[in-house]
């Protein structure tokens, strides 16, 4: 006990601000690491290789192996070189991230945004009201020109009556998504890719489809904000950043959309009035199943 103690007083006493920095900065790494790989099929590959080391460590600590001791330092520079492999869907969509840091989102594309949201949310109200399923894509920083490329391009302004309109069932641009840049709708019946992290798989409300999907999709390969209707429950969601925040009322929509597209006039108290209701939200919504166990 006296050794442990002196050890912990060596440490303390060679502690500087700049052992701080080092030990907050490797923090931020595990933590932006972990969180980057939340709800994803990696996180499931990552809980296995923390439990195998730890089985390892307890195995050649307490018992003399030299065999395994030799196959792991053998097996270990292998590792190196694979982790990049498993986990590259991972590191590209970090790197996206990174680049799509929102001190390159235009403030002038915000405000031209921010001027059409009413419509929008007046359009997706009544597609609720009527069951009609509707899946609305918010472009920001990053570009979404892939992704307009394969619907109908239209290049136009936004308004109610037009979305009504594509979003009518059994019309032919009504299955599929609407990009919007700036005050603008870029094309409709656009494919986007579809959500692989589980998180659907795990909800106890099963009447999300495709659309939930595409949507979340979207959100974990970029920074854009998509709004999705039920078809089958009217119920409006939220996808952003690889989260789904369901059951919006059109008032808390708003409130939403308004803190990620701020006009110049109230940009911060919109801001922190939509992030406060976008927490309580999410802390009121049921933990994953996993998560649970």
């Amino acid at each position: 006990m006296t050794s442990w103690a002196d050890n912990l007083l060596f440490l303390l006493q060679r502690f500087t601000w700049a052992s701080a920095v080092d030990v907050l900065l490797v923090t931020l790494v595990f933590f932006a690491t972990l969180r980057w790989l939340r709800n994803t099929q990696a996180m499931a590959l990552v809980r296995g290789l923390v439990a195998l080391i730890i089985l390892v460590v307890l195995l050649t600590s307490v018992v003399s192996l030299p065999a395994f001791s030799w196959l792991l330092r053998t097996i270990l520079p292998a590792l190196v070189f694979a982790i990049p492999v498993i986990f590259a869907p991972e590191i590209r969509q970090a790197l996206e991230r990174l680049g799509q840091a929102e001190m390159w989102f235009s403030r002038d594309a915000a405000a031209a945004t921010a001027n059409v949201i009413p419509k929008v949310v007046q359009a997706v109200e009544r597609l609720a009201q009527r069951h009609h399923g509707a899946l609305i894509v918010f472009q920001r920083a990053a570009s979404l020109q892939e992704f307009v490329e394969t619907g109908v391009l239209l290049d136009a302004y936004v308004s109610p009556e037009l979305l009504l309109q594509i979003f009518y069932p059994n019309t032919p641009l009504h299955d599929g998504a609407v990009i919007i840049a700036g005050n603008r709708i870029k094309a409709a019946a656009c494919v986007l890719p579809l959500s692989a992290s589980g998180i659907l798989a795990r909800s106890p409300e099963r009447q999300m489809g495709l659309r939930h999907r595409a949507a979340l999709g979207i959100a974990e390969v970029s920074d854009a904000v998509v709004v999705v209707v039920s078809e089958e429950t009217g119920t409006i969601s939220v996808a952003h950043n690889g989260r789904l925040l369901q059951h919006l009322t059109p008032e808390r929509l708003q409130n939403l959309l308004n803190a990620f597209f701020p006009d110049e006039r109230d940009r911060s108290r919109a801001f922190w009035r939509a992030m406060w209701d976008f927490g309580q939200r999410l802390l009121a919504s049921p933990p994953p199943e996993d998560e649970k166990t």
